[in-house]
């Protein structure tokens, strides 16, 4: 666990949220992103509702309902809200009950939780309009927990992804550079949603949680995923072809396999107070 030193971020720069054609289009494929997107720990979930007051859980962007099924089975009661009417039908077909809107203008009509939780979404949210809603929803000593997995491919293909990329997409929102440390590039995410926490005045210290974890991928299961990213998602078909054969190329060099190191990051903090 550690505490977020402040001003690591501005509110006022460009971010992801401001890309809403982005957000709004992982709906093209929502099979491939559900069977393709990795799950989070579990010990990340079983912390998450151990820190949190009851079992009334709601997961902003829920997509297809990855993170709310694994809320599920642990015995959580939750709720979506997705902003896509094609991701969100794949949730409810999954057995999540989910609502159509973006967040910050959805109506909670008097309803609170025990924690908002976000995996893998909170970017596409205002930093501060999203912790504000947040508080408003949430019971006190109610939670506020936003997750990310970070993939740390070997350098070799995350060298070819980004020279590749740089070169189909230059004119991209998404910056990749080769030879970065994946978690350096999501420090000014981690920075803003606790900015925008701090923004509010409503929670506790903003805090890091780290979960380091790692799966075997295949040249495949790899390339299947890819195309689901926020990079990869409105590229033209051409141009996806000419990156998945890129980085296809770098993984036959390693035997068409790799170790992928993860580590899966909570911004979280709590609202003051007891039920």
């Amino acid at each position: 666990m550690s505490t977020i030193p402040q001003g690591h971020s501005r509110l006022s720069e460009p971010a992801p949220h401001q890309h809403r054609q982005v957000a709004e289009s992982f709906g093209t494929d929502p099979d491939r992103y559900d069977r393709t997107r990795p799950r989070y720990p579990h010990a990340m979930v079983e912390r998450i509702i151990a820190a949190s007051p009851g079992p009334d859980v709601l997961d902003v962007g829920c997509g297809t309902g990855i993170e709310a099924r694994q809320f599920q089975a642990a015995g959580c009661r939750v709720l979506g809200v997705e902003p896509d009417p094609r991701m969100a039908e794949f949730a409810r077909r999954s057995g999540v009950e989910v609502e159509v809107a973006r967040f910050e203008a959805w109506d909670p009509a008097g309803r609170t939780f025990d924690a908002v939780i976000a995996g893998q979404a909170w970017h596409w949210v205002d930093p501060v309009a999203g912790a504000a809603k947040a508080a408003q929803v949430l019971r006190p000593g109610g939670r506020l927990a936003v997750f990310w997995n970070v993939d740390q491919p070997p350098p070799e293909v995350a060298d070819a992804f980004a020279a590749v990329y740089q070169r189909v997409a230059p004119d991209s929102p998404f910056n990749l550079q080769p030879k970065r440390q994946a978690l350096d590039g999501y420090q000014v995410l981690f920075a803003k949603a606790a900015d925008g926490v701090r923004a509010v005045g409503v929670f506790g210290a903003p805090e890091q949680w780290r979960f380091d974890w790692a799966q075997s991928s295949t040249r495949e299961a790899w390339l299947d995923q890819l195309p689901t990213s926020g990079a990869l998602i409105r590229l033209p078909s051409d141009r996806l072809a000419e990156v998945l054969e890129g980085v296809g190329a770098a993984i036959d060099a390693m035997g068409g396999r790799f170790t992928m190191p993860s580590t899966t990051v909570v911004i979280t903090a709590a609202r003051p107070g007891t039920a």
